[in-house]
């Protein structure tokens, strides 16, 4: 692995050819924070993939982008004379050590989540409304729903056993099948919404990512649909034109696969 000084060195030469494209290349002179903001939510997403994919080299070149991403908008600033890639660096530093008192202070800590409780609890002292107010509210709403739970377990509120939750949405479970035989459509997407998000919860207490259970399995979904598209083009057929029973051998193949 390289070096302190060696990492210095690169990130030095990043600032650097980032000054030469802003001042010398007509697409980067054009950029904005907002025409950067939907490529960097792209970025992220493809970054997640790379993860998700446990492709290290792909999350390499992946965190690449978007590191050059954090510069751009830290040039972009520097030219508002608003902050500089120092006072970022300067910025998040100062919040870490503020906020790991276990480390940088006399405060003691049993476990991780005692640190997670303490780390709520300074935000508020911070002068922070709500423990909430982190969650961004563009977030896609699977996500959304991990962090909420996430940050009100922070200070507290949270169930003390795992049945509980299970109870919990077998209870919201029950409630949307009574709106379901009521065919009331409105009804039915509320407590569709309350099953979802009992169910995040309980994965959150068996420490699954409810995202990335979810893209695994579109992941699987995809491939397996993949294949059965390949076998019917082998037998020249269309899959409209084939009953289900022919596409479940198919996809039963694909499962072993």
């Amino acid at each position: 692995m390289n070096s302190r000084a060696s990492q210095l060195q690169a990130f030095d030469r990043l600032l650097t050819i980032m000054d030469e494209l802003r001042a010398q290349c007509p697409w980067d002179k054009k950029q904005t924070m907002e025409s950067l903001r939907p490529l960097t939510i792209e970025e992220t997403y493809e970054l997640g993939d790379a993860i998700l994919d446990n492709d290290l080299e792909e999350v390499k070149k992946e965190l690449g982008d978007v590191l050059l991403h954090l510069v751009f908008y830290s040039k972009i600033g520097s030219e508002k004379k608003s902050f500089d890639i120092a006072d970022v660096c300067n910025s998040i530093c100062d919040k870490l050590i503020h906020r790991h008192p276990h480390i940088y202070g006399d405060v003691t800590v049993k476990d991780e989540e005692e640190v997670k409780r303490n780390w709520e609890n300074l935000k508020l002292k911070e002068g922070k409304n709500s423990v909430l107010e982190g969650v961004p509210k563009s977030l896609p709403a699977l996500v959304k729903a991990t962090r909420i739970q996430d940050k009100v377990a922070g200070v507290g509120f949270d169930w003390e056993q795992p049945e509980q939750v299970w109870e919990k949405v077998e209870e919201e479970l029950a409630e949307f099948k009574v709106e379901v035989a009521k065919n009331d459509k409105d009804a039915m997407e509320n407590e569709f919404g309350d099953v979802l998000f009992s169910l995040v919860n309980y994965a959150r207490f068996l420490e699954i990512n409810p995202e990335n259970a979810l893209e695994r399995t579109n992941k699987k979904f995809k491939s397996r649909f993949e294949y059965l598209e390949i076998k019917a083009k082998s037998l020249n057929k269309e899959l409209k034109d084939m009953t289900l029973a022919e596409m479940d051998v198919f996809w039963e193949e694909a499962k072993k696969l």
